[in-house]
């Protein structure tokens, strides 16, 4: 073997050896990131999460999720909003990203480039203003469906704002929120993003001495109907969904709370 030959060969293999330990600590970060979201945060409210039907919750500072994989999206996206969270921070709104801590892999933005759909926030960046953390989170793939931009900046708009006035009114409440990812639906981008015909929010309020639920169902259209007209019972999500919203609650509660589509203990004003 001549000695360019060698060179060529100990180069090869110094190019092959630092190659293969970059990829391993590619690989390592990955796992430590999908191992972190594993972990229950401070800011989590582990009583009211919602079961998953896929098996992977995923949980962030400011919000949980369980990922649908075939659906490329969460089934529902759940956190807490007290009162002290709402703010008026302006913070830069950063890029949308991959949500690194799904395990099977979060839907790239790119799906929704030129699709005619908004990368429609299901934790919005709205609620989490009280710490730059926290709502940057909230531009993860992991957090977002297609939604129609009239109805995403029209009824469902009012909608989240209607949550805050709730959380300022009775001191924070807990939400679960997505699409109803059942039945056909269309698809985005190459990933084959699911848009959902319908979208529900779901709120327990137990801070202000008698605990209470609404939930809302809203088709994906934007609507000039009166926020109330969408209220359901949470045993009609379910239904729709398969998801068990609040399975620590004491049976007794669950079922009563649950059954009723009543709204009167909710100020609409």
């Amino acid at each position: 073997m001549s000695k360019r030959t060698l060179y060529y060969v100990i180069a090869g293999v110094l190019a092959l050896g630092v190659y293969s330990y970059e990829y391993f600590l590619v690989v390592e970060e990955k796992a430590e990131i999908i191992e972190l979201g594993n972990e229950v945060k401070n800011e989590t409210n582990e009583f009211f999460l919602p079961t998953s039907t896929t098996g992977q919750i995923v949980h962030h500072e400011g919000y949980s999720l369980s990922y649908s994989e075939p659906h490329e999206q969460p089934e529902w996206v759940a956190y807490e909003l007290k009162k002290a969270h709402l703010s008026n921070a302006n913070f830069k709104r950063p890029y949308f990203e991959i949500d690194e801590a799904v395990k099977t892999g979060a839907a790239h933005w790119r799906n929704y480039k030129n699709s005619g759909y908004d990368r429609g926030h299901l934790c919005p960046a709205g609620d989490k203003q009280y710490n730059k953390t926290a709502y940057d989170e909230t531009f993860l793939t992991s957090n977002i469906s297609p939604q129609v931009h009239d109805f995403n900046s029209g009824i469902w708009n009012t909608l989240e704002q209607k949550v805050r006035y709730w959380a300022s009114k009775y001191n924070g409440v807990f939400v679960v929120t997505g699409g109803v990812l059942k039945g056909h639906m269309k698809t985005i981008g190459t990933e084959r993003v699911a848009v959902p015909n319908q979208f529900y929010k779901i709120l327990i309020d137990n801070n202000s001495g008698k605990t209470k639920m609404i939930a809302f169902l809203l088709p994906h259209e934007n609507s000039g109907k009166p926020l109330y007209d969408f209220v359901v019972s949470v045993d009609d999500v379910e239904a729709l969904t398969g998801i068990d919203f609040f399975p620590e609650l004491e049976d007794a509660i669950e079922t009563k709370l649950e059954a009723s589509s009543s709204y009167k203990d909710w100020s609409f004003k």
